[in-house]
């Protein structure tokens, strides 16, 4: 029986927070396709689900914690073939409270290292990781989940903006280091996807409040602000992660795809 179109049967990834969400998404469609995933993640019990992903309970923003998920992965699976740099966190907070009426919701000194941890040191700390396996064998895929917040900006997001920028430079700056090891770093940055589980009301309460408008205002009318005129479904997100994985884009790396249904600002 010969292998599918992308290839991928038989690879070893990891996902980093791919208990949930999107990750959760990119985890059920790379075992489609015949991978091999261990999940990392802070809110599982290490082991086997049948059928299913190899859980590691891992802090992102801990060296040890992250050396020993992928020394962990290695000694079960042989080796690494993809890194999906996922797990991320998002508090909405303005940089400054004019109206001072939540100074819960101005960006402190704890929220922005939370947010950096998680988002820029994490990856950084799993990149680097895995680059150390990768190089052994002359070959890798690092795909780096970035934001169309990362290249844009959002109000009362900067903090959070600011980590997906900086992942999207380090998409091109890794890239040239390890393309000389033919490793790929890849980058996505989605733009409006449907809800999850994780996008609560608190998120919404503190978004709202950052913007200037109620919880019922942040419903966007989308025909006028994405020209496909609807929010991208999680799995469209999970096909490219998988496409990105595999050898089909041999010739993609230092670079971040949008998708995000044609949104930008102009």
């Amino acid at each position: 029986m010969s292998n599918s179109w992308l290839d991928l049967e038989g690879k070893v990834a990891i996902v980093t927070g791919g208990a949930s969400g999107i990750g959760l998404t990119i985890t059920r469609e790379l075992l489609k396709n015949g991978v091999k995933v261990v999940v990392s993640d802070l809110n599982v019990e290490e082991g086997h689900q049948e059928d299913g992903p190899y859980f590691i309970k891992c802090n992102v923003a801990n060296k040890e914690s992250v050396d020993n998920m992928v020394a962990k992965t290695v000694e079960l699976f042989g080796s690494v073939d993809i890194l999906v740099n996922n797990a991320g966190v998002n508090l909405p907070r303005l940089l400054v409270d004019v109206a001072g009426e939540k100074p819960e919701y101005e960006l402190s000194e704890q929220d922005f290292d939370f947010m950096v941890n998680v988002n820029q040191k994490g990856p950084f700390l799993c990149a680097q990781a895995v680059a150390k396996e990768m190089v052994k064998r002359n070959s890798g895929v690092i795909i780096n989940m970035a934001s169309e917040t990362g290249q844009e900006g959002s109000a009362g997001q900067s903090c959070y903006s600011a980590t997906k920028g900086a992942l999207i430079a380090f998409t091109r700056a890794w890239a040239k280091e390890l393309g000389k090891y033919n490793i790929r770093v890849v980058a996505l940055a989605p733009g409006i996807l449907e809800k999850t589980g994780l996008r609560t009301d608190a998120y919404n309460e503190a978004l709202a409040y950052t913007r200037g408008v109620t919880v019922d205002g942040l419903a966007t009318d989308y025909s006028k602000s994405i020209p496909l005129g609807r929010e991208g479904n999680l799995n469209e997100v999970a096909d490219l992660v998988s496409y990105l994985a595999s050898d089909r884009a041999s010739y993609i790396t230092g670079t971040t795809l949008n998708i995000s249904g044609g949104k930008s600002r102009g």
